[in-house]
């Protein structure tokens, strides 16, 4: 009598950054696998540079180790366009990546409304109505009004659901209707979940008395020399502090020193990158010619018609040097591989089910990545040259953020070739 293979293990998507992984996240990871009834947990999370356009407090793989330790069984990245993206593409991109893997049956990701159906209700107006709902929008931007404010107004006046447009302009609640936008024009099968965020606010900048903080108030009170052990998972606190004790950290002075090395080779040299728009090349001269810090940068950037997260994202493509004619085609275009940072056991019985499903290459460390890309793309096609700008920039960006830690170790700043996968 032959033996029956056990059913494919049920995997349900995250889209994350970790920066760092706390208890809010510990409990984004429990509640998702049991509402999904998943058994695997793979998440897409941001390289080294976020959505917010922000570095990371620690390099990705540290924060792939830590999620590891805390009940994530895989963790691919969200490369590079998407990470330090607008919201629709930053979900398009997540989207695009949980898909390719083939066996990813769900999305479960955080809002503080915890209200699916009020979100999809958002997510449908948007995708039903979406010429009259940039025009409106474009209006009340030439009124003085935010991006994300008037996108919140015009959804809840338009939307048949109970959310105000204070909420609608809650971070996971935007992020939330994009997402499910995103799998509405995509077609695509992932079922989609909500999990309430709890505790404090995204935006918190206080620890608070309860055991779940934001991470902007850990990052803080980090950098205050603060106790922060509370707040962090057993599995998390110690790579993170690891990475802290060896200078393998962010250092916001070296940060604006490079930042502003390379404002000031001069506007001519700003024009072609991502972002920089509306002459703001010689704003950002002038300001770089006075900026005590990033906070002073930001402030003498930032224009009426621009929030100031579109204003960090762009700063991030100057410290990088990524020019619109590499970028605006891969965002058209959707991730060319992904990049696994790390997997549990189970994960890597999940990946090697996904094997035959994948809709991208899968790699890990890039010591045969030319190959992989070429075997799958042909040398001579357009999807192979997409695949190596994608390359690039996951290297630059790599390499960028070793001159952003407190110390260096000495070796190859070219880290995405040399480090091995993270084990859970």
């Amino acid at each position: 009598m032959l033996k029956m293979s056990a059913p494919p293990a049920r995997a349900v998507g995250l889209i994350t950054e970790y920066n760092p992984f706390h208890n809010g996240h510990l409990h984004h990871v429990r509640e998702s696998r049991r509402v999904s009834g998943a058994e695997v947990v793979v998440a897409v999370m941001s390289g080294h540079f976020l959505q917010r356009g922000e570095p990371a407090l620690v390099d990705k793989w540290v924060r792939a180790e830590m999620a590891l330790r805390c009940g994530v069984d895989v963790v691919v990245e969200l490369p590079f366009p998407w990470a330090c993206s607008s919201a629709p593409d930053f979900a398009r991109g997540a989207v695009q990546a949980l898909t390719a893997l083939g066996r990813v049956d769900s999305l479960c990701f955080g809002s503080e409304a915890g209200d699916l159906e009020a979100l999809r209700g958002c997510a449908d107006l948007l995708c039903d109505h979406e010429p009259l709902i940039r025009a409106e929008t474009e209006k009340l931007l030439r009124a003085g009004v935010s991006y994300p404010e008037a996108r919140a107004r015009l959804l809840a006046a338009k939307a048949a659901n109970p959310l105000s447009a204070a909420a609608l302009a809650a971070p996971n609640n935007i992020l939330g209707i994009e997402y499910l936008r995103a799998l509405r024009l995509a077609g695509n099968p992932l079922h989609a979940f909500t999990v309430q965020r709890i505790g404090a606010g995204y935006h918190d900048q206080g620890l608070g008395e309860g055991p779940i903080a934001s991470a902007t108030a850990i990052r803080r009170a980090l950098a205050d020399g603060q106790d922060v052990i509370s707040y962090l998972p057993e599995g998390a606190a110690g790579p993170l502090f690891e990475a802290l004790a060896k200078g393998r950290a962010l250092d916001p002075g070296h940060h604006l020193r490079l930042l502003l090395g390379r404002i000031i080779q001069g506007a001519e040299g700003l024009r072609s990158i991502f972002l920089v728009a509306d002459g703001l090349e010689n704003r950002l001269v002038s300001a770089a010619d006075r900026a005590a810090d990033l906070e002073d940068l930001v402030t003498a950037v930032k224009a009426r018609q621009f929030t100031r997260t579109r204003i960090q994202r762009m700063l991030t493509y100057i410290l990088n040097d990524v020019r619109s004619a590499q970028v605006t085609p891969l965002l058209g275009a959707g991730p060319r591989y992904l990049h696994l940072l790390g997997a549990t056991p189970a994960g890597r019985v999940f990946l090697g089910a996904c094997r035959k499903h994948l809709q991208l290459p899968l790699v890990g460390n890039f010591s045969r990545i030319h190959a992989i890309l070429k075997r799958h793309y042909g040398e001579q096609s357009a999807d192979y040259r997409l695949a190596l700008a994608q390359l690039d920039l996951e290297q630059r960006t790599t390499r960028t953020f070793t001159l952003l830690m407190s110390r260096w170790s000495g070796a190859n700043r070219n880290r995405d070739f040399f480090e091995p996968l993270r084990n859970g």
